[in-house]
């Protein structure tokens, strides 16, 4: 049965989503564009900091289900440029520096809100 994740150390939804859900086995976060908990957009930063954010966003909707970033077994990554991949994965390296997950990136043109960088998880729960 599908539950819904919700937490105050994330960005809310601002639109018609949930911050992630649940079936008791795998958890799947929306994309987390680099949105601070408050809803400051953090697009006039660098790719590598809007990609801490996203991170950041991902890690406490995975800690209010009692997990961590260990437990994510793919995420997808979606950048307004592919020219940036470099300084991304710079930024995503130092985040899963230890058996990183999974992981697709596509350039997409445009992401929502005019940010550089959205990413989605998903984890297992055990």
């Amino acid at each position: 049965m599908k539950r819904i994740i919700d937490t105050d150390e994330a960005p809310a939804a601002v639109g018609a989503y949930s911050q992630a859900t649940t079936n008791g086995s795998i958890l799947v976060t929306a994309g987390q564009l680099p949105l601070t908990p408050d809803g400051e957009l953090l697009d006039d930063e660098s790719v590598e900091e809007q990609t801490r954010q996203c991170l950041r966003n991902v890690e406490a909707i995975l800690a209010a289900e009692g997990l961590t970033p260990e437990d994510v077994l793919k995420t997808t990554v979606f950048l307004d440029d592919i020219d940036d991949f470099d300084a991304f994965d710079e930024a995503y390296s130092a985040f899963f520096d230890v058996e990183p997950p999974a992981r697709s990136a596509v350039g997409v043109g445009d992401v929502p809100k005019g940010a550089a960088v959205e990413i989605e998880a998903i984890a297992a729960v055990e």
